[in-house]
């Protein structure tokens, strides 16, 4: 199992919001490169980036900030938020990610998806998130519903080769209150695809939770950045 410390970027800073609400955000810090380092000392080989004002309005405007986690780390870098055509997606990787998510314009347009995951230069490149409320999935930086349920797109995406999936609780998400495993767990049933989870990790016993049930990776945000979960430790957790 893997651990994916995130870095949501807003304006270049590093933030998270509550439960993906953008009136809800608490500014960690200013130097993403600075954060980066700090999470390879502790062991992991994986960043999550969310570009969260890419997400908003599909404009890659923290272009600069990726590339240079990309240039200047040995990290190799999980980037999502305004991934929604091609141009954007060839534009990611030119940044120099290793994977790419695409979450709101898989759903809206799912025949695109396929064919992005067909392709072979991207094989094992891209990740698809699914982002829920109470099961239903939620689209452009959680401001609206899809009308989609998890487990139906979750089947939906057995036959694709993705490299992962995604999966956030967004009523979980920055509120230290433990992850859906439950329901990470039925999405990896229905898919037969490595899952991440996102969402709600609080403490040491969230990460170890995960690999329990096979999770393959763990996303790790306001629990690493309020001093409640070392990375290293959590590390430790994942390779036992």
């Amino acid at each position: 199992m893997q651990i994916l410390p995130a870095i949501d970027l807003r304006e270049g800073r590093v933030v998270r919001l509550a439960q993906g609400d953008y009136e809800r955000q608490t500014v960690y810090g200013s130097d993403p490169l600075e954060v980066a380092r700090r999470f390879l000392a502790a062991g992991v080989e994986w960043i999550h980036v969310v570009d969260l004002d890419a997400a908003r309005s599909g404009v890659r405007s923290n272009a600069g900030p990726v590339g240079r986690l990309c240039r200047e780390t040995t990290a190799r870098i999980q980037l999502g938020g305004g991934i929604r055509d091609d141009q954007a997606v060839r534009a990611a990787l030119e940044l120099g990610v290793t994977r790419v998510v695409v979450g709101s314009a898989a759903l809206k347009d799912w025949e695109w998806f396929r064919r992005l995951c067909l392709r072979e230069d991207l094989a094992g490149r891209i990740v698809l998130a699914l982002d829920a409320r109470q099961g239903q999935l939620a689209v452009h930086g959680w401001t609206q519903s899809a009308g989609l349920t998890v487990l139906e797109v979750a089947r939906r995406a057995r036959s694709l080769p993705l490299a992962a999936i995604v999966y956030t609780d967004i009523q979980r998400d920055g509120m230290l209150s433990g992850p859906d495993v439950d329901t990470a767990g039925e999405i990896m049933s229905q898919s037969n695809l490595p899952v991440i989870v996102s969402g709600g990790i609080g403490g040491i016993d969230d990460v170890r939770r995960c690999r329990e049930i096979g999770c393959a990776g763990v996303i790790i945000g306001r629990a690493y950045y309020e001093g409640r979960i070392d990375l290293a430790a959590a590390c430790a957790v994942a390779r036992e």
